[in-house]
Parts: C-alpha cells; sequence; structure tokens
C-alpha cells in the first residue's frame, strides 16, 4: 500500500535519523518527514555567507557524541562506510584576555596545569585535584548517557546509599560558582574554568548545575575536541547514508502537522499538504512537550500541562557568521588559532565577568557582550576555498527580550554590529576590508528553523537543570522516551535525556523500541554494515 511503513520518524534532526538508522539496520521499512529544506537540525553545515565557505549552523564540536556505542563500536558503519572523519584537536578551549594574555585547556592534563600556573601555582594544583573528581565520576556519568535513564527515584536512591553517592548528590544539586570560588583564587582562572557551564546555556550561578563543571574537563582530557572534517552537518549526512543503505527514506520540505491516532496507538502521520502515512510498528516524533498537545489528540490533559512547564535555558545565543578574505588571526599569537573554541574576555576582572551577566537575566542586551569564536578554517580547511577563512562569533543574549521578542528582528543587525566590535579586540583582521560576506542568526530564527525542538529559541530543549535530568527530563511520565496513553509513539529530541549536547540519543529511543517490538537490540547494533 502506497504511503505504508514499519517506522515513521517526525523530524530529520540527528536523534531521529540515529534512531531511524537503527530502525532500517533492522530491515523494518522506515521514512523520515523533515519540514525544512535540510535535514540534520542543530547538526548542520551550511553555505550561509557565500559559495565554498561552510558554516555549522549549531553544534561545532561533538565531544558527547565520540563515547557512545554508536561511535566506538561503529554500530551503523558512519565512519567505516559513510565517510564521517572526525578530527581531534588536541587543544579544546582558551580564554585570551585584553592584556594579551591568554590561558588554554588542552587535551593533555599537564599542559593545561602549566598553562593554569603562569597565573597560580597554587590554582594548577587545586585544577589538578578539581580534573581528578571529573575523571572518577567520568564512568558512571557516561554509562548513564547512551542508555534510557533510570527511574529518578531509584537514582536518587542508588546515590543515597554510598558517600560517593552523596557527593555526586551534591555536585548535582550545587552550582558551578560554588565550587570555582572554593577551589581557585585567580580571576583569570576562574573565568576560563566557568565558560564550558556558559556553553550549556546555564549562569555559573544556577542552582542544579553544577556536573556540567566537572565534567567538560574530564570529557576535553579524555576525548580532546572532536570536529567532523568538512562541518558538523558530516554527521547527520553519514546518517541519511546510512538509511538510505539499509533501504529507509528521509524526504525534506514535508511539513508534520498531526500524529493521527486510534485505539488508543500511534497509526501515523499526516503533513501540511494532507496527505497521510501509516505506520505498522511505531511513529517516532521530534516534538517538544510544550508542543505535544498541539500534535496528539487524546492525550492525557494533565500531562500536557506538566510537559509545558518545561524550563528552558537560562542563556541563548546569537551567531555572525562571516566569510573572510584571510584567515582570522589573534592578537594573542598563532597557537590561539588552533583552539577548538576561544573565549573573549572584556576585563581581567571575575567581577566584572558576573556582572556582565546581570542584564541578560532581565531580558536586556547591552554592548559589553560574552563573546567567544574562532576561525574554522584554521582547524578544518575544507571549510573554506583555499587561503580564506570561515570565522563565527557568538554572543550570550537572552530569548525573551525586555521590551518585547518581536524586537529581535529588528535589532539584529544592530547587535551584530556590537559582536563585531568586541570580536574586534581579540582578532586583528576583521576590519571591512576583509569581511566578504556575512550572516547573522538569533534565539527567533534558532526557534523559526526548528519551531518543534527549539521551542523559546533554546537549542538545548530544555534547560540542564537536576530537576529535569535523566529520570525527570523532560518529566518522569515521558523520560522513557514513550508517550503514556498513546501505544507506540516514542519521542526524541535535545528535551530528552541525556540532554541537548549532540550524543547520538536517538539511539537510547531506538533501544526502548526495540524491546517493544521484540526485536534484539544488541545483535542488531553488533550486526556488520
Amino acid at each position: 500500500m502506497a504511503n505504508q511503513y514499519d517506522v515513521l520518524v517526525m523530524g530529520g534532526g540527528h536523534n531521529g535519523l540515529v534512531a531511524a538508522a537503527y530502525l532500517a539496520k533492522a530491515g523494518k521499512s522506515v521514512l523520515v518527514l523533515e519540514r525544512a529544506p535540510t535535514y540534520g537540525g542543530g547538526v548542520s553545515t551550511q553555505e550561509l555567507t557565500l559559495p565554498g565557505f561552510r558554516h555549522d549552523v549549531h553544534s561545532s564540536s561533538h565531544v558527547m557524541l565520540l563515547g557512545n556505542p554508536m561511535m566506538t563500536n561503529d554500530e551503523l558503519g558512519l565512519q567505516g562506510k559513510f565517510g564521517l572523519e572526525y578530527k581531534i584537536l588536541d587543544q579544546c578551549q582558551a580564554s585570551v584576555f585584553p592584556d594579551g594574555s591568554s590561558l588554554i585547556t588542552h587535551r593533555d592534563f599537564d599542559k593545561t596545569c602549566e598553562s593554569i600556573a603562569q597565573f597560580s601555582r597554587k590554582d594548577a594544583d587545586a585544577y589538578a585535584k578539581f580534573a581528578q573528581i571529573g575523571h572518577k565520576l567520568l564512568p558512571m556519568i557516561m554509562a548513564g548517557l547512551y542508555a534510557p535513564p533510570a527511574p529518578m527515584g531509584a537514582f536518587m536512591a542508588m546515590l543515597q546509599s554510598n558517600p560517593q553517592g552523596r557527593d555526586i548528590f551534591e555536585i548535582m544539586n550545587r552550582s558551578p560558582l560554588d565550587f570555582v570560588d572554593e577551589l581557585f583564587e585567580d580571576d583569570r582562572v576562574k573565568q576560563h574554568v566557568l565558560r564550558p557551564p556558559l556553553e550549556l546555556l546555564q549562569f555559573p550561578d544556577e542552582m542544579g548545575t553544577g556536573m556540567a563543571l566537572f565534567m567538560f574537563p574530564a570529557l576535553m582530557h579524555k576525548y580532546g575536541s572532536p570536529k567532523a572534517v568538512g562541518g558538523s552537518g558530516r554527521f547527520a549526512d553519514a546518517l541519511v547514508a546510512a538509511i538510505h543503505h539499509f533501504g529507509g527514506e528521509v524526504h525534506v520540505n514535508r511539513e508534520v502537522t498531526k500524529v493521527l491516532t486510534r485505539g488508543g496507538r500511534a497509526v501515523g502521520l499526516r503533513t501540511a499538504d494532507g496527505e497521510e502515512y501509516t505506520a505498522r510498528d511505531v511513529v517516532i516524533g521530534a516534538i517538544h512537550p510544550k508542543r505535544l498537545g498541539q500534535f496528539v489528540e487524546d492525550i492525557d490533559p494533565g500531562l500536557v500541562k506538566r510537559a509545558g512547564r518545561g524550563k528552558p535555558s537560562a542563556l541563548n545565543i546569537m551567531q555572525v557568521h562571516m566569510a573572510l578574505d584571510r584567515p582570522a588571526t589573534f592578537y594573542a599569537g598563532e597557537e590561539i588559532e588552533r583552539t577548538q573554541m576561544v573565549h573573549y574576555a572584556p576585563s581581567l576582572s571575575f567581577s566584572d565577568f558576573m556582572k556582565q551577566m546581570d542584564p541578560l537575566r532581565h531580558g536586556e542586551i547591552t554592548k559589553d557582550l560574552i563573546l567567544s569564536g574562532q576561525d574554522q578554517s584554521r582547524v578544518d580547511p575544507t571549510r573554506a576555498p583555499p587561503g580564506k577563512g570561515v570565522y563565527f562569533t557568538q554572543a550570550f543574549v537572552p530569548f525573551k527580550l525586555a521590551d518585547g521578542l518581536s524586537r529581535w528582528d529588528e535589532i539584529k543587525d544592530e547587535v551584530a554590529q556590537d559582536v563585531l566590535a568586541g570580536a574586534r579586540r581579540f582578532v586583528s583582521n576583521l576590519d571591512d576590508s576583509n569581511i566578504l560576506g556575512m550572516h547573522v542568526n538569533t534565539p527567533a530564527d534558532w526557534e523559526r528553523h526548528s519551531p518543534n525542538s527549539f521551542v523559546d529559541g533554546d537549542i538545548h530543549g530544555l534547560g540542564g537543570y537536576f530537576f529535569q535530568n535523566g529520570g525527570a527530563r523532560p518529566i518522569a511520565e515521558l523520560s522513557d522516551y514513550r508517550v503514556p496513553r498513546v501505544e507506540r509513539l516514542y519521542l526524541v529530541g535535545p528535551f530528552m535525556h541525556p540532554g541537548g549536547s549532540v550524543f547520538g540519543a536517538g539511539r537510547n529511543t531506538a533501544i526502548n523500541i526495540f524491546k517493544d517490538i521484540n526485536l534484539d537490540f544488541d545483535k542488531v547494533a553488533r550486526a556488520p554494515v
């Protein structure tokens, strides 16, 4: 029958593609429907400025992905058969300061301590102890990322059963700032160590976010900074190639408007043009918990209400992409050019750094923005024509502006000039003559790009707070990727466990689907491609 498949997937973001690929490998007929003209969602590389200049639209480094068995065992053949290649950068992040000094987190632990020691030997020693905590926690945390989460009650009971678990509970509930104030003394070191939590779109003093502070150094020392050669979107390209190889289909420009249900079971999808597709086995939806009631009928109103209360990330980002005639050069020196991400610190003062965040809490944007950036062609020459540069700067901003959401489209160019002015303090050749093209994305653009995943412009789907993580992400009733009272409907997306970074978490959804339809996931995963 036309338009009938075993598996239908609403949304072609990387999580939906991962789940689709596993089911297609199992021999199921699979169709992915994506509303946008391109697949990949937050894992996308596009020529935003000029032909030949390849910009990562959202994600850039996939440090969380490389621990996934999908990658370590190459379960889908993404690396061995479909051309996905990662370059591992040994310089993960740098902070550059107005006086020309810099601090670098290297994959090499000792080099990182040496970089810190130039400012404080005491802080270098403290970092050694701090990083060791993350190193010890890493195996347990990683084991929980790439499988469906345990119920929160069971997880809490496990943590409370021994001293180490109680230490972990404390870390999860406190803020990064709590620990940084206790451990470090130098203002530049404090700023540098707190930048990874900011990259997770969390204020450093947000309670219930402390784990990020310990996990990111541990991950960087273990994996470095992995970048897909040719751009972040190569990951999505490899997934689509795998789906096609296994007999599945991926269709773009196909907006889904409704999950079709019958007798308490999901049976299909309807598109904006009225076409209907039926699923013999399962329907998978990249549907944000705040949008469930919009797409699914006969769903528990109480569930819809609880799911709608999810808290978005505290921060958002605005990106300014540039095509450069010559690659970017930094005042701090050539070593900075080999780093995955460079954080621009406008002051040596830690107090000034924290004060920069105060306006953002109230929906205000000042000219004194918190910025990061890098020229991607410096670490991956395939991103630009020979001798040219692909540079971006991102600014931390609020989604909801104090004077109205609609203002984003009005002020984006003005704010972009402030971003450019801030970057010019650290990058020596961002003069107008070197900028060949520019493209600006705001939080409002993120929501338009992925309205069913990036609600409120949140590219992480939901905030990474303790109360909505693990077996409570997005809420307890939805944390196993199933939708109560709607059989055979499963969720994928950044708003699900393990969170908004690129984890390849569609694998977790697939594990539960395989269980429910009596397929052996391990057997399929291990089978040669």
